[in-house]
């Protein structure tokens, strides 16, 4: 899919404000508000925009410990990996998972409410999981940067 400026605008005003009315983002874009509104559709339904969400403080419901986990599978055939994927996706405390290129297969982003129960994630879901060969952590100490989204370049 290509997209033109106005597109790109749209995309960079509703990444930084989501809860942009139409009304407000076809003034920004240049549009009225139909057709503002049917670009926006069509980048939906394009799966350009994925969804709209609100970016919550983990430390002020309760999840201050933030850990990235490395882990090594024995087998990397696709099956195990996938298998991988759907048990680590029913861990609400796992909040992102990448397959990496390399030594390590996955990098996890895990959030937990202290050490005690980042621990037991660790012991209860993870080390034990089928396939796993090995787990290492880094527990994060601050977050120097931290920016949903994505570029968008506008020309």
């Amino acid at each position: 899919m290509s997209f033109d400026r106005i597109d790109r605008q749209i995309l960079a005003h509703l990444q930084q404000d989501g809860r942009m009315t139409n009304v407000e983002l076809a003034e920004r874009v240049g549009l009225t508000a139909p057709p503002c509104l049917r670009r926006v559709r069509a980048l939906e339904e394009a799966g350009v925009i994925r969804g709209y969400h609100a970016d919550l403080d983990p430390a002020s419901l309760g999840f201050p410990i933030t850990v990235f986990a490395m882990v090594s599978l024995r087998s990397q055939a696709e099956h195990d990996l996938a298998a991988f994927e759907a048990h680590v996706a029913d861990i609400p405390e796992i909040r992102e998972c990448h397959m990496l290129n390399g030594e390590i297969d996955f990098i996890l982003k895990i959030v937990a409410s202290d050490l005690k129960s980042f621990q037991e994630i660790l012991t209860t879901h993870l080390t034990p999981a089928p396939n796993v060969a090995s787990v290492k952590t880094s527990l994060t100490i601050r977050t120097a940067k931290s920016t949903s989204g994505i570029p968008v370049v506008i020309d």
